[in-house]
């Protein structure tokens, strides 16, 4: 049982984030990223599950974590491949692998997106929608 690091990447116009972690494994956890910037959140999962469950968690006080929903109100409890809307909007969140055997082996990816990618700057008082 570990807390892996995370990738983070970036667009240009810094609007939307992508955080990756990599090779998690039976009881790991990712290291939180700020999640609460992002109106738009998703999570996508790959790899071998060996029987694991991937949880995603998040906090507002940094240290009790909680599971997080979907927009229908289930648990993101993921037992398979896929990808899944994040529902609240917490400070922090990561990704934790619940039970597991030794072939577990997942990524998870998530995309958050600012609600600054859908405006341009017309001039320094005024935003506009597009």
């Amino acid at each position: 049982m570990a807390t892996r690091a995370n990738i983070v990447q970036r667009n240009s116009q810094g609007s939307a984030v992508l955080a990756r972690w990599i090779d998690l494994l039976a009881g790991d956890d990712g290291a939180p990223v700020s999640f609460g910037y992002y109106g738009d959140r998703s999570i996508q999962v790959t790899g071998t599950f060996g029987g694991a469950t991937l949880r995603w968690e998040g906090s507002n006080d940094e240290t009790n974590y909680v599971v997080l929903t979907n927009p229908q109100g289930t648990a993101l409890d993921l037992s398979a491949a896929g990808i899944r809307a994040v529902t609240e909007c917490t400070h922090l969140a990561r990704p934790r692998v619940i039970g597991g055997d030794g072939t577990t082996s997942l990524t998870v990816t998530t995309h958050m997106r600012s609600g600054e990618s859908l405006r341009r700057v017309i001039d320094d008082n005024t935003l506009l929608s597009i």
